[in-house]
């Protein structure tokens, strides 16, 4: 296994990831315009508290609101991006994966990864959301992971 190897599949891990995050996107959006829910305050309530927790200002009232809205979405991409770049790696090291099953793992990192921040800042907690709760967040990390997945095998397939 050489360099060039390694270098592809930490790209096609990348680029698997953000195939992911805009099916998790899409799938939220669905579900949110079928069950008529609104967008989760969580992402921007982040930027928030990583911004006072760093001690980093946002500018005036309505300029740091603006920027939460556009940091807090980034948040969720860089992570989708990131757990894609960590499947990269894993599989560049393990040959065989049984693709449902790494579909699925791929989801409940991302799951994890998103949803651990979150708690650990105090802003949310898992253990009181209940089945809808849980429903509205791992269906659309599924769908993250078995689009990273595929998107990965894809391009691996094609060299």
């Amino acid at each position: 296994m050489g360099k060039g190897r390694i270098f592809h599949d930490l790209a096609a891990g990348v680029a698997a990831g953000a195939t992911g995050t805009t099916a998790l996107n899409a799938i939220t959006y669905l579900d949110m315009a079928v069950r008529g829910r609104p967008a989760s305050g969580l992402p921007e309530k982040t930027v928030d508290a990583l911004t006072e927790r760093l001690h980093v200002g946002l500018g005036p009232d309505e300029d740091a609101r603006n920027r939460e809205q556009g940091l807090g979405p980034m948040l969720g991409i860089l992570t989708g991006i990131g757990v894609g770049l960590a499947y990269g790696l894993f599989r560049h090291s393990v040959r065989r994966v049984n693709g449902p099953a790494a579909a699925a793992g791929v989801g409940l990192a991302a799951a994890v990864a998103s949803n651990l921040p979150m708690t650990s800042l105090g802003l949310t907690d898992p253990r009181t959301w209940g089945i809808g709760g849980w429903v509205s967040d791992l269906i659309p990390h599924l769908g993250y992971g078995a689009a990273t997945v595929a998107a990965f095998e894809l391009m691996r397939a094609g060299r």
